[in-house]
């Protein structure tokens, strides 16, 4: 009880010294993660407190949720975070438990296959120097995007089967 009154303090201390923009302290721990799409923001929370905030890109159609494969949107809901996959494709991952029941129910209604396989991810091997810049445009397939900074960051403060919650 005493570890979470300190880190809740720690925490306060450097929200209040403009925080955002420099590295989480190591042994800082998520508990969820928030998306807004709308505002293109991912929010770190411990016990309700945000610890940080990061711009992201994300699928190249945004608007709606998820449908289908190849669709291009990012999917909005309840999800958690399955793994956390360092190294990866796009430097490193946290794998989303995406799809969840209301996107298999969604698809199934409109008869089309859901898609799989989306995360929040870094950015492709050999486009690291794009850096915040990659946040201009969405690009992914469906994907939540971050530098690669910002994913050795999230994997490390964000622990498997940490809730994800994407609002529009």
């Amino acid at each position: 009880m005493k570890a979470r009154a300190a880190l809740a303090c720690a925490v306060g201390v450097l929200l209040a010294a403009g925080a955002w923009a420099q590295a989480l302290p190591r042994g800082v721990v998520a508990d969820r993660v928030v998306v807004r799409k709308a505002d293109r923001m991912l929010t770190l929370y411990w016990h309700g407190v945000p610890l940080k905030s990061y711009r992201v890109a994300l699928g190249s159609q945004p608007v709606g949720a998820k449908l289908a494969r190849g669709d291009g949107r990012t999917p909005e809901g309840l999800y958690r975070v399955r793994k956390r996959t360092k190294p990866s494709d796009f430097h490193a991952a946290l794998e989303i438990d995406y799809p969840n029941s209301d996107d298999l129910a969604r698809a199934r209604a409109a008869r089309v296959a859901p898609g799989a396989g989306l995360e929040i991810h870094g950015l492709r091997d050999g486009f690291g120097w794009l850096g915040s810049a990659h946040a201009i445009l969405d690009w992914t397939d469906g994907c939540i995007a971050v530098t690669n900074g910002e994913i050795d960051e999230l994997v490390r403060a964000v622990p498997d089967g940490t809730t994800l919650e994407i609002d529009p």
